[in-house]
């Protein structure tokens, strides 16, 4: 669930504004409208669908409208979800991002506490792991309006991943009192998956997937976080149904591809493996797309290639040429950054990414995982079992997790513990990656 978050700050966006999307190409700015940003065409297929069309048709009238009144709340309200929106199906954050924040910052100048406004500026900010702002400009929002859904979804987002969990607990119970839908439910999947109730996980995604509609970007995430779900479970014949389906229903998802290469990299079968997260890479460029393609091409001994998709993953996580006064594209990136320079066997640069993420947010028990891997992979074994400790704190069944676990336990003296942990995470899922399965099985047999 660590992969692809900035997903989960948007996928009730759509359900607030009573919007699936909105585009719209404009080649003129005058200065009393210079929050305007151009849109980019959609590219491949993306840019033949009836989507698109219908995005262009309805977006072209709102536009037309703000550069008529630049002083129309509502147009330009409907324009930040425009930006959010493309961010979110093409990749490009680092485009529309910056985008919806220029809209939604005009509005604020003049209307420092509109709700919508404050609303859509807290989900852009959580999708840039911006957590402590986004939580504020969230509970700033809240303040004005207790019923509405969507702003405890964004409380429920800040708080999971600054670690404070009980209060996450909370928000979201509140979120799925005032609206049961599509939105609440896979909050409340997520919730239960923290804290080490799969099975649970799995039904409150089932009700996310059964109340989108079939089609929509949101609707096939879901069902793809459905299948992660399966995945870590060790039930491949549903992880594959749930891509497929996703596919069918949504041409050429990237994401269910992505899941449709790791099922076949759990088979042994790396050349398809590589064949689909190419083919995910042709719609959107995300970094976790090399960083799974690096780890086949080690497994196939292309250690070349390999680096170079590690090397390419960290290229996406801090593109060149942005502003050198924020990180990388103003997303926050170093957990990220962590791993990635863990496949390029640079400790010293990981733990340095480790522990700016985790200065930032020292409760959440991803981050102290990270931190005690990349201690683990340093040689540095009791301060790994001290940050292990955290992460197992609200009894995640992530079987990845509980491997980790279990090699710094053995690596401290607690063998019977740490063997304990590694089976129950084959227990759990029996295709954990290749690297980190082989280098449990020798740590028990050593032992």
């Amino acid at each position: 669930m660590a992969q692809n978050k900035r997903f989960i700050y948007f996928a009730f966006l759509v359900a607030f504004v009573g919007l699936s999307a909105f585009a719209v190409i404009y080649k003129g700015k005058k200065e009393n409208d210079s929050f305007l940003t151009p849109l980019k065409e959609r590219k491949g297929v993306m840019a033949n669908t009836q989507e698109w069309k219908k995005v262009k048709s309805t977006a072209e009238g709102l536009f037309a409208q703000l550069k008529k009144d630049p002083n129309d709340t509502k147009s330009k309200l409907l324009l930040s979800q425009v930006y959010i929106q493309e961010g979110r199906v093409t990749g490009d954050h680092a485009y529309y991002d910056p985008a919806s924040l220029k809209v939604l910052d005009n509005i604020l100048k003049t209307q420092p506490n509109h709700f919508e406004a404050l609303c859509f500026k807290a989900t852009v900010l959580l999708s840039q792991h911006h957590f402590a702002d986004g939580l504020a400009l969230a509970e700033q929002a809240s303040s004005q309006y207790v019923g509405n859904a969507y702003v405890f979804g964004l409380i429920t987002n800040a708080n999971v991943e600054l670690g404070h969990y009980e209060d996450a607990v909370k928000s979201c119970d509140k979120m799925l009192s005032l609206r049961p839908d599509l939105t609440s439910y896979s909050r409340a999947s997520y919730i239960r998956e923290i804290y080490g109730d799969p099975k649970g996980a799995v039904e409150a995604m089932k009700m996310a997937v059964e109340a989108g509609f079939p089609g929509l970007e949101q609707s096939a995430w879901c069902r793809v976080q459905l299948g992660k779900l399966y995945e870590n479970m060790g039930d491949t014949a549903n992880a594959d149904m749930q891509y497929q389906i996703a596919i069918s229903q949504r041409a050429d998802y990237p994401y269910a591809y992505a899941g449709l290469a790791r099922l076949a990299q759990d088979s042994k079968n790396y050349d398809l493996a590589i064949q689909y997260y190419t083919k995910a890479s042709s719609f959107i460029e995300d970094y976790s797309f090399q960083e799974e393609l690096c780890d086949i091409y080690r497994l196939k001994g292309q250690n070349d290639k390999a680096e170079v998709c590690a090397k390419r993953a960290l290229e996406i996580l801090v593109p060149t040429g942005t502003d050198p006064n924020l990180p990388g594209h103003g997303h926050y990136s170093d957990r990220e950054q962590a791993y990635a320079y863990l496949k390029l066997n640079d400790y010293d640069n990981a733990l340095k990414h480790a522990l700016i993420e985790y200065n930032r947010r020292p409760g959440n028990i991803d981050i102290n995982e990270t931190m005690a891997w990349v201690k683990y992979k340093k040689g540095e074994y009791k301060e790994a079992n001290d940050y292990i400790k955290v992460a197992l704190k609200t009894n995640s069944k992530n079987p990845t997790l509980l491997c980790h676990a279990g090699l710094i336990k053995i690596k401290n003296g607690q063998k019977e513990e740490g063997i304990t942990l590694i089976k129950k995470a084959w227990g759990i899922n029996p295709f954990l990656p290749a690297e980190l399965s082989g280098e449990s099985k020798t740590a028990i047999a050593m032992n």
